[in-house]
């Protein structure tokens, strides 16, 4: 009995391994299918897909090495790099678990990251390894590797070993992991908008089924050259354009910022066909002098999300680059993050949709008590999909509560229309109560943005006596361009019913973004909290 048990047993590994998809397997595949093509460039570095594989190869066997192992939970902490996508792709193939860390993150906050989500290991880039070294608590770390530091290294990170140095004399040889598609890879941790962050725990198929669903919804090829500008520690540009564009083989520009002048520079020099920006740096290349003086004609797919594009910008993106198609992507980290999206076709003829469900998702629009409503109706979007998360770490009510009846429920507020298509009205949070009437800020944004001179509008609100909420514009003018507060009130007042103008407005030279581009409405609400005092 024993010996069948034991001969089912190693059958049913054999299987596993023969029918296995993980992250690790899809890099080895393009590496065999396309071993000279050009794979990442960063800074003066260009590496093909052999040697990306190779140097993968020798990270992972350096991590084994040194007693790292399966399930070991690893934070990677550093701005844009060859480094992070070697760390992404070594770690997966030992089946260790990656958290990359958003480096703008204070001291608090990545104590509680890494005690929470009880970090065995680190990976940083020198500038944030002192941070990373303050946050560690009483968590007992036991593997420090530098990340993007030349050998020899004389710096005065003691403790921390160079990755250069640990991946020297490794064998290139493939490592073969006992990992199944549906282990944990990574943990990403939400912003924390209104509580703690969450980590949201995603496994090989979570990624690699959102791969497919970004590849087919967002005609992606291998003939692509695409600029990784946003923040890789960001699900939208680690895992709708990186992941996808290696499981391809196509080729990547890694840039460590998203500078409008840097951006338009690689297109041209690059000959760049695919660019992915929040609307918050479209604006600033449209904005930027070198706009006009580059040659972009080279971009042919262009792609927004992560924040909601205002009409008036994507109408003048459309003229300003006629060689290029433009989607929107809609989603978020907890489904790996892409769940709709907007097609080419549609741009103006939906103007301000999020599109309909990608190829792996199924989408609808629900009430209170999570019954579908008829189309035209405002309810919260959910999903079913295998790109959805397995769930938040070490908190299962939550998960629980996410998951309910069966489907995944986003927070956000949408409404489908008669062809399927779904707007995004606001984050359940945004919505603003002021004298007991809903007004959607995005709504409001919408129309400031057609006043001629504003280059960036973000609506919140405020406490008021009177209103309880009230409805506040913050507004940033285009430069050179005179903008208001009189005459800004005048134009939403001929545009919106009454209620829904702004009863406060605010002039001011930036609005505060993440790295990934999202405006951080809760930094405002902080600042302004007491203008109706004023």
């Amino acid at each position: 009995m024993n010996t069948d048990t034991n001969v089912q047993n190693d059958l049913e590994k054999m299987l596993q391994r023969a029918r296995r998809n993980t992250l690790g397997d899809l890099l080895a595949r393009t590496r065999e299918r396309t071993p000279t093509k050009f794979a990442f460039a960063y800074e003066n570095r260009r590496l093909n897909y052999e040697e990306l594989d190779n140097i993968v190869n020798q990270t992972a066997r350096a991590f084994l090495a040194d007693g790292m192992k399966k399930g070991d939970m690893i934070t990677v902490m550093s701005k844009n790099s060859l480094d992070f996508v070697v760390a992404n792709f070594a770690l997966a193939r030992i089946g260790a678990v990656m958290i990359p860390i958003n480096y703008m993150l204070n001291r608090e906050d990545v104590q509680y990251i890494v005690e929470h989500a009880e970090v065995r290991g680190l990976l940083a880039s020198e500038e944030y390894a002192g941070l990373l070294n303050q946050s560690v608590g009483n968590q007992e770390i036991k593997y420090r590797y530098l990340m993007d530091t030349a050998l020899p290294y004389n710096g005065e990170n003691k403790g921390w070993k160079p990755l250069a140095q640990a991946q020297e004399g490794q064998s290139i040889q493939s490592v073969d992991a006992d990992i199944n598609d549906d282990d944990l890879v990574q943990v990403l941790y939400t912003s924390g908008t209104e509580s703690r962050p969450k980590g949201v725990m995603l496994t090989h198929k979570n990624l690699i089924s959102e791969y497919l669903s970004s590849i087919v919804d967002g005609k992606m090829g291998a003939e692509d050259v695409a600029i990784h500008a946003l923040p890789l520690y960001h699900s939208a540009q680690l895992h709708v354009f990186l992941g996808p564009s290696v499981y391809l083989g196509s080729s990547g520009i890694i840039l460590g910022s998203a500078s409008p002048e840097l951006i338009l520079k690689t297109i041209e020099e690059e000959k760049a066909t695919q660019l992915f920006c929040p609307p918050t740096v479209w604006i600033g290349l449209l904005r930027h002098p070198d706009f006009d003086k580059r040659d972009l004609s080279s971009l042919e797919k262009c792609y927004y999300g992560a924040a909601i594009m205002p009409k008036e910008i994507l109408k003048e993106l459309s003229v300003r680059l006629p060689n290029a198609k433009f989607w929107n992507f809609y989603g978020q980290t907890e489904v790996a993050p892409l769940a709709t999206a907007l097609q080419p076709e549609d741009q103006l003829r939906k103007l301000g949709s999020a599109g309909k469900a990608t190829l792996n998702v199924q989408t609808k629009i629900v009430d209170e008590d999570d019954n579908e409503i008829p189309r035209g109706e405002i309810g919260e979007i959910v999903h079913r999909t295998p790109h959805a998360m397995k769930g938040y770490l070490h908190e299962p009510e939550k998960t629980a509560e996410a998951f309910r009846n069966g489907w995944f429920h986003s927070g956000d507020l949408g409404v489908m229309d008669e062809d399927g298509y779904i707007t995004i009205v606001d984050r359940k949070k945004d919505m603003i109560n002021t004298g007991g009437v809903n007004v959607s800020s995005r709504e409001v944004e919408e129309i400031i943005y057609q006043l001629e001179g504003v280059s960036e509008v973000a609506v919140i609100s405020i406490p008021d006596a009177y209103w309880i909420e009230a409805v506040t514009a913050i507004v940033v003018p285009k430069e050179g361009a005179e903008v208001t507060k009189e005459k800004l009130i005048q134009f939403c007042t001929e545009k919106l019913s009454k209620y829904k103008v702004p009863k406060f407005v605010e002039i001011t030279d930036e609005l505060p973004k993440n790295p990934s581009g999202k405006v951080l409405k809760r930094s405002l609400r902080n600042k302004y909290e007491g203008l109706a005092e004023q």
